[in-house]
Formats: structure tokens, sequence, C-alpha cells
């Protein structure tokens, strides 16, 4: 197909000029600007992203075209990617096929020859805004963006609709499904667990009759006041087993324990941000990529959570536990995938947890026997 003109329109009335690739239809959603310099394919299918268009600051994307091996969902749901500039030929020996054809294939719009640095400037002084890829920068087409009503069920679409395995022969897992990354399975996977994927609207005693060893709830698009329907599920389970909490499945744990959550200011997406544990001073650097935060104000007073992980640039909490229940969380990505793998301990903790707590209920039983 012949490069021609498109352009990215925000609903503020800023229009930026450049070529489209990809799919050639006209799409909108919320605009996210990514910082990270590697890894745009698992951002680009990764469901934290649903209805969003990513802005990539990197200077070139698609250099290392689209492999097997990075796929964090199979049907991505974002709308639309938007670079500086475009490579066209693939370096990499495992790319299969172009960034271009990709999203050809997918039905997902990317335009290029954007100034994203200077974009990314914008939406910093203006905040969070609502985005189009579309073929003329007219009037008609700013009054649709400014019409256009962001949905509020993201995790209704990306979740799975039934439960399903991951079979494996070590502890046992119920993972619930607010619009996992496939690289949190790879992680479980790898230290041996027995998976089962549920619904996010699985209730608490359907989650305790699978007898699991421990419960995750897992990362997902959306703001978190749009999926309250999962804190009785929570607060069914914490008391009873050990529970991680990843992203937005950590602001839930949050909303469930009696904290609120709000929009940041200077949204995190990026793979660099360094995360402070309160306890032991340990830094490591972590993947964000996440719109919404625990109040810390929610906290002050809290009797159930304890801060034990603060973002070092801006103070952003980044990890609370529970004070009396085997529950914790994270707002950062532990798996990574894109980024570091510095902050993979907090899954093997979880393991250490899981057979913790395992060991303290054998010894409770044999005292009463």
């Amino acid at each position: 197909m012949n490069p021609m003109q498109r352009y990215l329109i925000l609903e503020d009335g800023t229009a930026f000029a450049g070529t489209g690739f990809g799919a050639s239809i006209v799409s909108s959603g919320e605009l996210v600007i990514q910082t990270g310099m590697t890894g745009y394919q698992e951002t680009i299918t990764d469901k934290v992203n649903t209805g969003c268009i990513i802005a990539f600051t990197v200077p070139t994307v698609g250099l290392v075209g689209v492999n097997r091996d990075n796929y964090e969902s199979i049907d991505p749901s974002i709308r639309g990617v938007v670079v500086n500039e475009l490579a066209h030929v693939t370096a990499h020996q495992g790319g299969k096929m172009s960034l271009a054809d990709f999203l050809d294939q997918l039905g997902i719009p990317g335009i290029t020859q954007i100034d994203v640095r200077a974009l990314r400037r914008h939406i910093d002084a203006t905040g969070p805004q609502k985005a189009s890829i579309v073929d003329a920068a007219d009037e008609h087409a700013f009054d649709q963006l400014r019409a256009l009503v962001l949905p509020h069920n993201q995790v209704q679409q990306v979740s799975t609709e039934r439960p399903y395995p991951s079979p494996g022969t070590g502890r046992n897992i119920v993972v619930v499904d607010f619009g996992l990354k496939h690289s949190l399975l790879r992680e479980f996977a790898v230290r041996d667990c027995n998976l089962t994927i549920v619904p996010a609207t699985t209730t608490a005693e359907r989650i305790l009759n699978l007898d699991p060893d421990g419960v995750v709830l897992s990362d997902g698009p959306g703001d978190p006041e749009d999926s309250q329907g999962a804190l009785p599920m929570i607060s069914g389970i914490q008391e009873h087993l050990p529970l991680l909490s990843i992203g937005l499945g950590y602001e839930l744990f949050a909303m469930a324990n009696g904290a609120t959550t709000k929009r940041l200011a200077h949204e995190h997406h990026g793979l660099n941000f360094a995360v402070r544990e309160v306890a032991t001073g340990r830094i490591d650097i972590t993947s964000h990529d996440h719109s919404f935060t625990v109040d810390p104000a929610s906290l002050e007073h809290n009797e159930e959570l304890l801060i034990t992980h603060l973002n070092i640039l801006d103070q952003t909490v980044e990890g609370l536990r529970h004070r009396r229940f085997p529950a914790y969380g994270v707002q950062f990505q532990p798996e990574g995938a894109p980024g570091s793998n510095d902050a993979d301990h907090v899954l093997t903790e979880f393991m250490e947890l899981i057979d913790a707590e395992k060991d303290k209920a054998g010894k409770e039983a044999t005292r009463y026997e």
C-alpha cells in the first residue's frame, strides 16, 4: 500500500500530520505515552492497554519485527500505534513479520513521522486526552472525537469467559483474570505451579471450592472504580488463602481494604521506574503500565494495610501488605516482559508464603489430632 498522509488529532484541537501504516481505518481511544526503549510487541499485545492509542517515544520502532515469543495475548485490543520513525526492515533473526504487516493483519492503524516527544510534552502539560487517527483533521473529525464516550467495561471485554487450566504438578494456584499477560503464566510455569485461570466475575465461594494453595489477582485495563464488583470476592478469600495482587488487581485489593484510588497526574508507562522496598531499602528497576494509583491519603489512618514499596521519583505507593492476613500486592509488573526482571523475586516470595502457610496449617492440624 502506498504511504498516505494521515493525522493524529487530540480532543483539545491539536493535530499532528504524519504517514499512515498498518490498517487504514479511522480509530479513536485514550492516548497513552509509552517511554520504554524496547518491547513494543509486548506492549501492543498487553491487555492492560485495551482501548488505547499507544505513542512510543523511542526514536525508531519496528527493528526487531514481530516474533512468536513476545505475545502477551493473541488478540490485541489496542486502538492504534504512534511512532516517530517506523523501521521497514526486520533485523532480528526471530522476526517473522514487520510491525506494519502485523498491525494490518490485526486491523489496527498506525501513524509515523510524528514528533512523539513533542506529543509527550503536550500531554504532560494538558493531562490525559482522547485521540483519533484520521484521514482529515477537519472540524467533523474533532467533533466526533469530543463526543466519543470511552467505555467502562474494559475488564469485561478481555477477561476469560470460562475457567481454563494451565496444568502443572506443584502448587495449586487460582489466577483471577482481569486482563492477564502470558508472561505471568510463564513465570508460574517455571515454578512448577498448577494453574486454574478464572473470570473476573468469579465468586469467593467458587474459588475456595477449587481448593487452591494461593490466589493471584492479575493486572488489567481501565479505572479500578469500574471493577468494584470484584471487591466482595477479594474480601472473601484474603483471610483464607495467600493472595498476591498485581496492577489493577493490586488497586482492587487496596479498595477491598478501605483504600481509595486516583488518577496519576503523570502516568506511569515505561520500563525503568525505580521502586524502593521500605523494609529493606532494596531498589528494583520495574516495568509499569498504569494510569491510576492508590491514594496515599486514604492509607494514613488505615488499620488494615501497610505500605511496602514506594516509587523513588514521585513517591507513588507501589506496594501494600495486609497487616493480619497473608495477602499483599504490587502496582508494578513483577514479571517484566518487557523490562527488567529485577522484581521477579515478588513471585518467588509468593511461593515461599504459600509453603509457609501450608506448613503452618499442617502443624495446626497435627496439634489437634
